[in-house]
Order: C-alpha cells, then sequence, then structure tokens
C-alpha cells in the first residue's frame, strides 16, 4: 500500500451521520443486523502491511451467520476493520466504512443493492481526488514490465500512466496496436 502510515492510537470513528444516511438507504429486511450494530460492533486498524482496505469480521462462521439472520437473532461480535492509509483520504475512508458498515448490517454480498447503496451514502472518489488510489496505481505501474507504450502505426511512444491498453495513438489517433 501507499507510503507508511502509522496505526493511530484512536479506533476509526463512523463519520458523523453516515449512520443514520445508511438506514435510510435500507430497505426493510434488507440488512437483518443492524438494529444491532450498536451493541455488537466494533471499529479497530488493520495492521499497516495489510492489503485490504477494509474487512468486516464475523466471530461465527458463514452457516451460523446465515441462520441468525434467517432467525433474526443477533449476530454476535463483529468487528470492522480498516487500513490506516484512509486516514489521509476523507472521501475513500468514508467509502470505505460504508461498504463494511454494510456488510455488518448483513447485507453481505456485492451485488447491485449494496453498490447502489454506498455511491448514495458516500460515492467513491475519482482517481485524481484520491491520493491513496493515485498511491496504489502508481505501485501497479512501478511493477508492470513496460514502461511506456509505442504505437506499431507511427513509433510515438509516451508514459505509461494507466493500468489498461490504451485505445488509441495521442500522437496519429490510430487504434493502437503494441510493436
Amino acid at each position: 500500500m501507499q507510503g507508511s502510515h502509522d496505526v493511530p492510537r484512536e479506533p476509526p470513528q463512523i463519520p458523523e451521520g453516515m449512520m443514520e444516511e445508511i438506514e435510510s438507504e435500507i430497505e426493510e429486511g434488507e440488512a437483518p443486523f443492524w438494529k444491532y450494530l450498536g451493541k455488537e460492533m466494533g471499529l479497530e486498524w488493520l495492521p499497516k502491511e495489510e492489503a485490504r482496505l477494509g474487512m468486516t469480521r464475523f466471530e461465527c462462521d458463514h452457516h451460523e451467520l446465515f441462520r441468525r439472520r434467517r432467525l433474526d437473532v443477533p449476530p454476535g461480535p463483529i468487528t470492522i476493520g480498516l487500513n490506516p492509509i484512509l486516514n489521509g483520504d476523507q472521501a475513500l475512508y468514508r467509502h470505505t466504512i460504508a461498504h463494511e458498515l454494510l456488510h455488518a448490517g448483513g447485507l453481505l454480498d456485492h451485488d447491485g443493492r449494496h453498490a447502489e447503496i454506498v455511491k448514495i451514502v458516500a460515492p467513491a472518489p475519482k482517481l485524481s481526488d484520491s491520493p491513496v488510489l493515485k498511491g496504489l496505481r502508481q505501485k501497479i505501474l512501478e511493477k508492470l514490465p513496460e514502461g511506456q507504450w509505442i504505437c506499431g502505426k507511427c513509433g510515438h511512444a509516451w508514459e505509461r500512466r494507466r493500468v489498461t491498453r490504451p485505445v488509441r495513438c495521442p500522437k496519429c489517433a490510430s487504434r493502437f496496436e503494441s510493436e
């Protein structure tokens, strides 16, 4: 991950009003554990070496978790862990914690509804607005074997700034074909 961010002494905090924002978007039965989060959930920082931006951990296994969802009983202890690199990126912090809160509330699948709620409550920042995402992209680019693109038609070479292959050459505008 980007930089060496120390793990803060204070645990992560849920941004003010976020719980209410998410609750207003959840439809009945969609997040069966939501009403238990006040008693069952804890927040912590992940180790700084962690690759994930966030994670939600239930203490029981998935069979028991689905049984508890079906029976509408408390899920037991839930831990949301956030990567300390999020400290320097408020928009990505909000997006990640909203995502994890939905998981903790019982909306476990990464489906369209999950993405829709997160997009409303805390949309993902644009790459250009996120120091963490820019840092992650840079790390990926550094590991790629090619540091530049070369047009197979005109020979123009340019620095590789993205992971995906270009569609057109910026000089001659022909469809991109590598040499």
